[in-house]
């Protein structure tokens, strides 16, 4: 990981802002160097878009957090977050277009995705969306894409079955949100760095909110509906906390059967491992 990070950082030595942003684990540049120690010019350029993508994300969503520290919108304005993140494509492509042909080519229509994704989001937060294969399918392509792609084309340089690697990204992906969903939910504001029920507020029907409104009868549909798009106060946490164990229970043994399907053909030890901490997670 850290010669990763060391290329990252002879990438962007040019952008003074490159230390300031907030960055989490690590995890694909990780997935891409476990299954393919060589492809560490995949790793930063997937990297680069992961970070990118957070930056336009905090722009749309206006958070002022992330990962419990202040975002760059919410340090350096809107418009430098979204040049920093133009700079990160740019760069990433240009990168990878001198490594690998077809990595690049995979690389690009990965990031027309992950836009059309973030587009659905924003689109079904307008309204109150119940329909889950909607939601799944924004998920897919907003978060699990990438982590796809990441995995296959680090297969495919290392002559593995690519097929089967991509199986395990696109579900690690999707279960990574599943999680995240349910932390939003059950955790608190100190551990997540983010206002309890923050994607109620945002609009975000995720899975644990679209499984406890198809539990919940006529009444409290017309309650829950008054909910939408509210910040919370205790009472309002507490009556949908006490309605929502079981879509929670749900939603997470459909995490756990994604995670089980992921790494049935997968023998490395540590993409097990990671597997299994997602499913594990806490925070």
């Amino acid at each position: 990981m850290n010669k990763v990070y060391e290329y990252m950082s002879e990438m962007f030595k040019d952008v003074k802002y490159f230390d300031e942003i907030p960055k989490g684990k690590g995890v694909r540049a990780k997935l891409i160097t476990s299954i393919n120690p060589n492809a560490v010019v995949l790793a930063a350029a997937v990297e680069s878009i992961h970070l990118a993508s957070l930056l336009h994300d905090d722009v749309i969503d206006e958070s002022e957090l992330r990962r419990g520290k202040a975002s760059i919108n919410a340090k350096y304005g809107d418009k430098i977050a979204i040049m920093l993140g133009d700079m990160f494509f740019a760069k990433a492509l240009e990168r990878l277009t001198n490594y690998d042909k077809k990595a690049s080519e995979s690389l690009a229509k990965t990031i027309y995705t992950l836009s059309l994704g973030e587009m659905e989001d924003v689109a079904l937060s307008e309204e109150m969306n119940l329909d889950k294969q909607k939601y799944m399918d924004m998920i897919y392509k907003k978060t699990a894409v990438l982590i796809e792609m990441a995995c296959f084309e680090s297969a495919r340089l290392a002559n593995l079955d690519a097929e089967k690697y991509a199986l395990y990204g696109r579900n690690l992906g999707i279960v990574f949100q599943i999680i995240d969903d349910i932390l939003d939910i059950v955790s608190d504001e100190e551990t997540v760095g983010k206002p309890v029920m923050n994607d109620l507020y945002e609009g975000k029907m995720t899975l644990p909110f679209i499984y406890m409104y198809e539990e919940l009868d006529e009444k409290d549909r017309s309650y829950f509906k008054t909910l939408f798009k509210k910040r919370l106060n205790k009472e309002e946490e507490k009556w949908i906390k006490e309605r929502i164990q079981n879509a929670i229970k749900k939603s997470y043994q459909e995490a756990k059967n994604l995670a089980n399907e992921g790494i049935k053909n997968i023998k490395e030890p540590f993409l097990r491992e990671i597997m299994m901490k997602l499913i594990e997670r806490k925070f």
